[in-house]
Protein backbone atom coordinates (compact mmCIF):
# COMPACT_ATOMS: atom_id res chain seq x y z
CA UNK A 1 0.00 0.00 0.00
CA UNK A 2 1.28 3.38 -0.77
CA UNK A 3 1.23 6.66 1.34
CA UNK A 4 -0.90 8.42 -0.91
CA UNK A 5 -3.24 10.26 1.40
CA UNK A 6 -6.53 9.43 0.86
CA UNK A 7 -9.73 11.13 2.11
CA UNK A 8 -12.57 8.29 1.61
CA UNK A 9 -16.22 8.32 1.58
CA UNK A 10 -18.09 5.07 1.83
CA UNK A 11 -21.68 4.95 0.12
CA UNK A 12 -24.18 1.75 -0.39
CA UNK A 13 -27.45 0.88 0.63
CA UNK A 14 -28.43 -0.58 3.69
CA UNK A 15 -27.26 -3.92 4.18
CA UNK A 16 -24.73 -3.32 1.35
CA UNK A 17 -22.11 -4.48 3.98
CA UNK A 18 -20.10 -1.11 4.44
CA UNK A 19 -19.17 -1.63 8.45
CA UNK A 20 -17.41 -4.54 7.16
CA UNK A 21 -15.81 -2.72 4.38
CA UNK A 22 -14.80 0.46 6.32
CA UNK A 23 -13.66 -1.55 9.73
CA UNK A 24 -11.05 -3.37 7.01
CA UNK A 25 -10.24 0.09 5.23
CA UNK A 26 -9.71 1.42 8.13
CA UNK A 27 -6.93 -0.91 9.67
CA UNK A 28 -5.50 -1.46 5.80
CA UNK A 29 -4.71 2.03 5.63
CA UNK A 30 -4.60 3.60 9.30
CA UNK A 31 -7.40 5.59 8.46
CA UNK A 32 -9.57 6.90 11.20
CA UNK A 33 -13.57 5.36 10.38
CA UNK A 34 -15.24 8.58 10.91
CA UNK A 35 -18.92 7.68 11.41
CA UNK A 36 -21.79 10.45 12.16
CA UNK A 37 -23.47 8.60 14.42
CA UNK A 38 -20.44 8.10 16.68
CA UNK A 39 -19.13 11.61 15.75
CA UNK A 40 -22.19 13.20 17.37
CA UNK A 41 -22.23 10.95 20.73
CA UNK A 42 -18.25 11.98 21.16
CA UNK A 43 -18.82 15.68 20.90
CA UNK A 44 -21.99 15.32 23.02
CA UNK A 45 -19.84 13.82 25.58
CA UNK A 46 -16.75 15.70 25.23
CA UNK A 47 -19.59 19.01 25.63
CA UNK A 48 -18.03 20.81 22.80
CA UNK A 49 -20.19 24.04 20.86
CA UNK A 50 -21.64 21.31 18.21
CA UNK A 51 -22.13 18.68 20.67
CA UNK A 52 -24.32 20.40 22.94
CA UNK A 53 -25.81 21.97 19.80
CA UNK A 54 -26.34 18.62 18.83
CA UNK A 55 -27.33 17.51 22.14
CA UNK A 56 -30.02 20.59 22.38
CA UNK A 57 -31.68 18.83 18.87
CA UNK A 58 -32.03 15.29 20.03
CA UNK A 59 -33.45 16.02 23.58
CA UNK A 60 -36.28 17.84 21.53
CA UNK A 61 -36.91 14.55 19.12
CA UNK A 62 -35.79 16.31 16.28
CA UNK A 63 -32.58 16.10 13.40
CA UNK A 64 -29.45 17.33 14.05
CA UNK A 65 -29.55 20.17 11.40
CA UNK A 66 -26.75 20.22 8.71
CA UNK A 67 -25.06 22.56 10.24
CA UNK A 68 -24.39 21.21 13.37
CA UNK A 69 -23.12 18.05 11.64
CA UNK A 70 -21.13 19.52 9.19
CA UNK A 71 -19.41 21.69 12.16
CA UNK A 72 -18.98 18.21 13.55
CA UNK A 73 -16.88 16.63 11.08
CA UNK A 74 -15.18 19.82 10.52
CA UNK A 75 -14.25 19.12 13.94
CA UNK A 76 -13.53 15.59 13.89
CA UNK A 77 -11.18 15.68 10.73
CA UNK A 78 -9.04 18.99 12.70
CA UNK A 79 -7.59 16.21 14.98
CA UNK A 80 -3.91 14.97 14.23
CA UNK A 81 -5.12 11.18 13.45
CA UNK A 82 -7.27 12.43 10.06
CA UNK A 83 -4.21 14.75 9.10
CA UNK A 84 -3.24 11.96 6.65
CA UNK A 85 -6.56 11.30 5.38
CA UNK A 86 -10.24 10.24 7.04
CA UNK A 87 -12.66 7.29 6.03
CA UNK A 88 -16.46 8.87 6.55
CA UNK A 89 -19.06 6.14 6.63
CA UNK A 90 -23.12 7.36 6.75
CA UNK A 91 -21.88 11.00 5.46
CA UNK A 92 -22.77 12.76 3.62
CA UNK A 93 -26.14 11.75 2.86
CA UNK A 94 -27.36 14.58 1.02
CA UNK A 95 -26.16 16.59 -2.35
CA UNK A 96 -26.66 19.44 0.06
CA UNK A 97 -24.60 17.73 2.97
CA UNK A 98 -22.20 16.80 0.13
CA UNK A 99 -21.76 20.93 -1.03
CA UNK A 100 -21.03 21.35 2.15
CA UNK A 101 -18.40 19.12 3.35
CA UNK A 102 -16.66 19.70 -0.13
CA UNK A 103 -16.01 23.60 0.06
CA UNK A 104 -15.15 23.11 4.26
CA UNK A 105 -12.24 20.44 2.62
CA UNK A 106 -11.41 23.26 0.46
CA UNK A 107 -11.15 26.02 2.99
CA UNK A 108 -8.48 23.53 4.61
CA UNK A 109 -6.61 22.80 1.50
CA UNK A 110 -8.42 19.31 0.96
CA UNK A 111 -10.31 17.20 -0.93
CA UNK A 112 -12.53 14.17 -1.25
CA UNK A 113 -9.85 11.42 -3.07
CA UNK A 114 -12.13 8.42 -3.49
CA UNK A 115 -15.32 7.38 -3.03
CA UNK A 116 -16.13 3.89 -2.72
CA UNK A 117 -20.28 2.67 -3.79
CA UNK A 118 -20.76 -1.10 -2.61
CA UNK A 119 -23.06 -2.10 -4.84
CA UNK A 120 -25.48 -5.02 -4.52
CA UNK A 121 -28.55 -5.94 -5.91
CA UNK A 122 -32.22 -4.85 -3.94
CA UNK A 123 -33.35 -8.24 -3.56
CA UNK A 124 -30.17 -9.72 -2.35
CA UNK A 125 -30.24 -6.21 0.18
CA UNK A 126 -33.79 -7.58 0.92
CA UNK A 127 -32.62 -10.86 2.07
CA UNK A 128 -29.75 -9.56 4.38
CA UNK A 129 -31.49 -7.56 5.76
CA UNK A 130 -34.97 -9.28 6.59
CA UNK A 131 -32.99 -12.34 8.13
CA UNK A 132 -30.89 -10.64 10.35
CA UNK A 133 -31.11 -11.87 13.85
CA UNK A 134 -29.87 -10.95 17.25
CA UNK A 135 -29.80 -12.56 20.35
CA UNK A 136 -31.72 -10.81 23.37
CA UNK A 137 -29.27 -12.48 26.36
CA UNK A 138 -25.70 -11.46 24.69
CA UNK A 139 -26.07 -9.58 21.27
CA UNK A 140 -24.61 -12.22 18.88
CA UNK A 141 -25.73 -11.53 15.76
CA UNK A 142 -27.06 -14.21 13.08
CA UNK A 143 -28.47 -14.97 9.66
CA UNK A 144 -31.07 -17.16 9.07
CA UNK A 145 -29.59 -18.18 5.93
CA UNK A 146 -25.91 -17.19 5.89
CA UNK A 147 -24.72 -17.75 9.60
CA UNK A 148 -28.07 -20.05 11.44
CA UNK A 149 -27.63 -20.72 14.58
CA UNK A 150 -27.43 -24.53 15.39
CA UNK A 151 -30.82 -24.99 16.72
CA UNK A 152 -33.19 -22.69 14.95
CA UNK A 153 -34.27 -19.30 17.14
CA UNK A 154 -31.55 -19.66 20.16
CA UNK A 155 -28.32 -18.79 20.64
CA UNK A 156 -25.30 -20.89 20.44
CA UNK A 157 -23.20 -18.80 23.18
CA UNK A 158 -25.97 -17.95 25.48
CA UNK A 159 -29.11 -19.80 25.09
CA UNK A 160 -31.71 -17.39 25.01
CA UNK A 161 -33.82 -16.40 22.32
CA UNK A 162 -33.32 -14.76 18.98
CA UNK A 163 -35.34 -11.64 17.57
CA UNK A 164 -35.49 -9.25 14.89
CA UNK A 165 -35.40 -5.86 14.73
CA UNK A 166 -38.17 -4.24 14.19
CA UNK A 167 -36.33 -2.11 11.01
CA UNK A 168 -35.38 -5.33 9.63
CA UNK A 169 -38.59 -6.96 8.94
CA UNK A 170 -39.29 -6.85 5.50
CA UNK A 171 -42.08 -4.26 4.70
CA UNK A 172 -39.40 -1.88 6.70
CA UNK A 173 -36.43 -2.71 5.12
CA UNK A 174 -38.47 -1.68 1.32
CA UNK A 175 -38.71 1.31 3.33
CA UNK A 176 -35.73 1.96 4.14
CA UNK A 177 -34.28 1.01 0.41
CA UNK A 178 -36.60 3.73 -0.64
CA UNK A 179 -35.53 6.65 1.81
CA UNK A 180 -31.78 5.83 0.33
CA UNK A 181 -32.96 6.13 -3.17
CA UNK A 182 -34.61 9.23 -2.46
CA UNK A 183 -31.91 10.81 -0.64
CA UNK A 184 -28.52 9.30 -0.87
CA UNK A 185 -28.33 7.80 -4.23
CA UNK A 186 -28.05 11.08 -6.01
CA UNK A 187 -24.80 10.81 -4.58
CA UNK A 188 -23.84 8.73 -6.73
CA UNK A 189 -24.29 11.28 -10.12
CA UNK A 190 -22.51 14.04 -7.93
CA UNK A 191 -19.26 12.61 -7.13
CA UNK A 192 -19.02 10.98 -10.53
CA UNK A 193 -19.61 13.97 -11.97
CA UNK A 194 -16.52 15.10 -9.74
CA UNK A 195 -14.88 11.62 -11.33
CA UNK A 196 -13.65 10.55 -7.89
CA UNK A 197 -16.42 7.43 -7.41
CA UNK A 198 -15.50 3.81 -7.76
CA UNK A 199 -17.64 0.67 -7.86
CA UNK A 200 -17.17 -2.18 -5.74
CA UNK A 201 -19.55 -4.74 -6.72
CA UNK A 202 -21.00 -6.73 -3.52
CA UNK A 203 -23.54 -9.31 -4.97
CA UNK A 204 -23.19 -12.80 -4.17
CA UNK A 205 -19.78 -11.82 -2.98
CA UNK A 206 -17.97 -12.43 0.58
CA UNK A 207 -16.58 -9.92 2.42
CA UNK A 208 -13.46 -10.81 1.12
CA UNK A 209 -13.50 -10.65 -2.18
CA UNK A 210 -15.11 -7.29 -1.83
CA UNK A 211 -12.09 -5.94 0.17
CA UNK A 212 -9.93 -7.05 -3.10
CA UNK A 213 -12.35 -5.26 -5.56
CA UNK A 214 -11.75 -1.94 -2.70
CA UNK A 215 -8.35 -2.68 -2.49
CA UNK A 216 -7.53 -2.24 -5.94
CA UNK A 217 -9.95 0.62 -6.16
CA UNK A 218 -7.65 2.63 -3.22
CA UNK A 219 -4.66 2.09 -4.69
CA UNK A 220 -5.58 2.89 -8.48
CA UNK A 221 -5.32 6.77 -9.36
Amino acid sequence: MTDTQRNVILLGAPGAGKGTQAARIAVGYALPHISTGEMLRAAVAEGTEMGLAAQRSMEAGELVPDEVVIGVVRDRLALPDAEKGFLLDGFPRTIEQAERLDAMLAGAGRAVTHVILIDVPEDELVERLAGRRLCKGCGKGYHVLFDPPQNDGVCDVCGDELYQRSDDNEATVHNRLDVYRAQTEPLVGYYEARRVLKTAHGGGKMPDEVFAQVEQLLEGD
